[in-house]
């Protein structure tokens, strides 16, 4: 297949986009654990399905081909018996369970389902103890932790389908998580491009992989042109793996990209992603979170001229505007979240108004709730598709994070 993933911007318009629908994941949150699981509430399931289908049905009727993230897995691990064993082992080494009797287990357990697509859906929704029939509580192990719930962790941020790979040019970031409740999420992605027909004869080139030591996440990566990709230094991505990935893309001769600009951005859960503070709406627009306007610490990546087996890197304190303004090439307009009002902005980002998904240049995805930045968008001449968003929100995503496009029109 001929472009199995091309995105050279955040604006071109969208072909092919990832998802994953909320499941029984979502139905594993309780109060006690919301922390533990990055999550400030607790979704309604049924209302969180309904409105990611409204979503999806957005995207369709705009022409762009929807994939789901637990069908992909599925199929690649149909390929083979041995593909789908070496899953499984490596999905359940990697769930921090530290008595071999149940690792055996819950192998067995994942091994009795009928189909690959509810072994997977499973591993997504999690394993409570009382699902594993011959549950070993006369372990040392499993009597001291016997008051936990689960045998196997659920993963109720992968609706978030932004962070755990993405697609820059035409290859992935296979990344390693911050936290290790969301490490797993990547499994999905590395059997996917590894073993899945659609992927696999493909030569795609990893500029990043999940099991380096250092974290970055899809949430910080932005591609502002053919040219420039933005990457936050953030409280999910660290500074060497932004040099990592620079490195990758611009010595490596297989991309166009001349330069990477990390964005240093306050170490917070309101900043938790470079996305959650701006994202591109247009060709010169822009909404962004009124508090990181700036002036901000940015560093420009590009080739030594001197050595061009080396990087040079350029540190710059300027505004948001000056800075996009300068490497785009063009007069930006910012068009602030809540207006930049005190209280409707502080609103507006907790429920991500400045988290958008672009399927065209001047066209975006946006929630209903932030009504005050949406009725700005239109004013900035910005056409928006409004999607319900009581319950996707509580999550603290938006649509960019609910979405990994892998296929992009290239921008004239």
């Amino acid at each position: 297949m001929k472009n199995c993933l091309n995105v050279t911007s955040e604006i071109g318009r969208l072909k092919t986009v990832l998802l994953h629908r909320p499941g029984e994941e979502i139905e594993n949150l309780t109060p006690s654990l919301l922390e533990r699981f990055l999550f400030d509430d607790i979704p309604y399931l049924k209302l969180a399905q309904e409105e990611h289908d409204a979503f999806a049905q957005v995207l369709r009727d705009a022409g762009v081909e929807v994939l789901y993230l637990v069908d992909l897995a599925a199929e690649a691990m149909g390929t083979s018996q041995e593909v789908k064993d070496a899953f499984i082992d490596e999905f359940i080494k990697e769930a921090n369970i530290q008595s071999e009797s149940l690792k055996e287990s819950l192998k067995e357990y994942f091994l009795s389902f009928k189909d690959n697509k509810s072994v997977i859906s499973k591993m997504m929704a999690g394993v409570r103890k009382k699902e594993i029939s011959h549950y070993h509580k006369d372990s040392l192990c499993n009597q001291v932790h016997n008051d936990y719930p689960f045998v196997c962790d659920p993963l109720p941020n992968l609706y978030f389908t932004r962070d755990p790979f993405a697609t820059i040019g035409n290859g992935i970031t296979l990344n390693h998580m911050r936290t290790n409740i969301r490490s797993r999420e990547t499994i999905f992605a590395k059997y996917i491009f590894k073993y899945h027909p659609r992927f696999k004869d493909q030569e795609i080139p990893y500029w990043f992989n999940r099991d380096e030591d250092f974290c970055i996440e899809g949430g910080d990566e932005l591609i502002l042109s053919k040219d420039i990709v933005a990457i936050g230094i953030s409280q999910r991505t660290d500074a060497i793996s932004v040099e990592k990935v620079a490195k990758r893309l611009l010595l490596s001769g297989k991309t166009n990209f001349k330069t990477v600009l990390a964005f240093k951005i306050p170490v917070s859960r309101a900043f938790m992603h470079l996305d959650t503070v701006f994202t591109q709406v247009d060709y010169n627009k822009f909404t962004v979170h009124p508090e990181i306007v700036g002036p901000l610490n940015v560093y420009a990546l590009t080739v030594d001229e001197n050595d061009k087996t080396r990087l040079k890197t350029t540190q710059e304190v300027d505004t948001l505007e000056n800075i996009l303004s300068k490497y785009l090439n063009r007069k930006i307009t910012l068009i602030r979240c809540g207006d930049g009002d005190k209280i409707a902005s502080a609103r507006e980002q907790w429920n991500d108004g400045s988290n958008t998904l672009a399927i065209a240049p001047g066209e975006v995805i946006v929630y209903s709730r932030n009504y005050v930045t949406n009725e700005l968008l239109e004013k900035n001449g910005i056409k928006i598709h409004v999607i319900p968003s009581s319950e996707l929100s509580r999550g603290r995503g938006g649509p960019r994070c609910m979405s990994m496009p892998l296929v992009r029109e290239d921008l004239d």
